[in-house]
């Protein structure tokens, strides 16, 4: 009804014990009409911060005052969550299996619910992400900027940094889009933690949406760029990055980063060392432009190739090479 809020459920395959599993849900239906936006999280079993943003957000909204719709689906891969796996039990990515079907695969049959049941049914969507394997992520919106209304609702967002991305063949994102609901993808922090920082600026960035959108009364919280000291950010203009590249091990060992996330670094400069386990120098971790990291592993064991530094090209950075497997140290 109108001016009230409740909980739902969308069954899914049970577990193999038999146990009933379903993607929990909570509805908040203004009194007046508007917008229809979903706000998930988990798509990645091991990615719960979405989760604490879902709760505080909620706790924040009022159906008797909302214009239009909103459903929360805290946890999209229940399997995973379960587990703390970033998969599904059949080795499947979520995020790589929409639209799905209702007789394939497990991680088919769960993307075809949520599309069905909750997707196709928005305008808009917002789906919380972050780091994953031992990776962490700087707070960022990823999207098409080149559409006008996914950039005015990035703009809204008004996160430290806008990142172009293309849609993924699979995704959620490029499904939605299929079904005509426009999708923000935001990213911070790592799996199986809660950042605080992470935390506030994902609330913020949903709140100011609704109230872009007309759904909320004019409480607009303040511009998080403020919470994170970035080189050429301001409260109300976010670093537009329209490429990135991850910078790979040359050698394996373990590895001292020297730069953190938000650090905007020089072409060539160094962001750390591998070393073997005596001590001896195996290579230098170099720049291979200038730009911003906005990701970096977590993890000092490193093997040959492993992803080490997520750098973004911001304006006006020069754009990273085309080739993202280009050697980007030096020994």
């Amino acid at each position: 009804m109108p001016g009230r809020t409740m909980a739902g459920e969308i069954e899914i395959p049970r577990l193999v014990t038999g146990t009933r599993v379903s993607l929990p849900l909570r509805v908040f239906h203004g009194r007046t009409a508007g917008p229809t936006v979903f706000v998930s999280s988990s798509v990645h079993g091991d990615e719960i911060l979405g989760v604490e943003i879902i709760r505080r957000v909620a706790a924040s909204l009022s159906a008797r005052s909302l214009h239009g719709t909103v459903v929360f689906v805290p946890i999209v891969n229940v399997h995973g969550f379960l587990t703390g796996d970033r998969y599904l039990p059949d080795r499947r990515d979520l995020n790589r299996s929409f639209p799905g079907s209702a007789k394939g695969s497990l991680a088919s049959r769960i993307a075809d619910a949520f599309l069905r049941e909750v997707v196709a049914r928005c305008d808009v969507g917002i789906d919380l992400h972050t780091g994953s394997d031992h990776r962490t992520n700087l707070p960022q919106v990823r999207c098409d900027l080149d559409d006008p209304f996914t950039r005015e609702l990035a703009d809204a967002f008004n996160p430290p940094v806008m990142l172009s991305s293309s849609l993924r063949k699979g995704s959620l994102r490029a499904e939605a889009n299929q079904v005509g609901a426009t999708i923000l993808l935001y990213e911070g922090g790592e799996a199986l933690r809660f950042d605080g920082t992470a935390i506030t600026v994902g609330v913020g960035g949903i709140m100011r949406v609704l109230h872009h959108l007309g759904m909320t009364p004019a409480v607009d919280p303040p511009p998080p760029t403020g919470m994170i000291a970035l080189d050429g950010a301001t409260a109300d203009r976010p670093l537009v990055a329209t490429r990135s590249s991850w910078v790979r091990a040359r050698r394996s060992g373990i590895g001292l980063l020297e730069v953190g996330l938000g650090d905007m670094v020089d072409k060539g400069q160094q962001m750390g060392l591998i070393h073997d386990s005596l001590g001896t120098r195996l290579s230098r971790i170099t720049a291979p432009f200038a730009g911003l990291v906005i990701g970096h592993t977590q993890h000092p064991l490193v093997h040959q190739g492993s992803a080490l530094v997520h750098l973004a090209a911001v304006d006006p950075s020069p754009p990273p090479p085309t080739d993202q497997s280009a050697v980007t140290e030096t020994a």
